[in-house]
């Protein structure tokens, strides 16, 4: 399937390079954010296709911050399995997600953070390569 094709995309070792991200997952988020270069003006738009980036709401003194609820359900899903992976196995990204619980953040709440940081950090290394 993907899998074949992802092994000889030319990005292959950036998307490989991020925590959590194989050869399946890693195919399945490729494939959802696509290879066009030009697709994405700056790391916030693709932050806001992934559904990553949260969405502040500001009345007064009232400050809510709530998920995108319009987004790419296939890789809001591969976005958060790489971030339960990576929380799994590297202890630098565990660490983070334990800060982020101290803080008050739910776990899926934490997952979207790290998947978010994720995303900007592959947004980085494809606008160099």
């Amino acid at each position: 399937g993907v899998e074949a094709y992802f092994g000889r995309h030319p990005d292959v070792e950036i998307y490989r390079s991020l925590p959590g991200l194989g050869k399946t997952l890693g195919a399945r988020v490729l494939a959802d954010f696509g290879d066009a270069p030009g697709r994405y003006t700056d790391s916030k738009a693709r932050k806001n296709y992934a559904g990553t980036s949260p969405i502040t709401r500001q009345s007064g003194k009232q400050k809510t911050v709530h998920a995108r609820f319009i987004h790419n359900n296939r890789l809001v899903n591969a976005l958060d399995l790489q971030a339960s992976a990576a929380t799994l196995h590297d202890p630098h990204i565990k660490t983070y997600y334990n800060q982020l619980r101290g803080r008050g953040l739910g776990h899926h709440a934490a997952l979207r953070q790290i998947a978010n940081r994720f995303v900007g950090i592959l947004h980085g290394c494809l606008k160099t390569h």
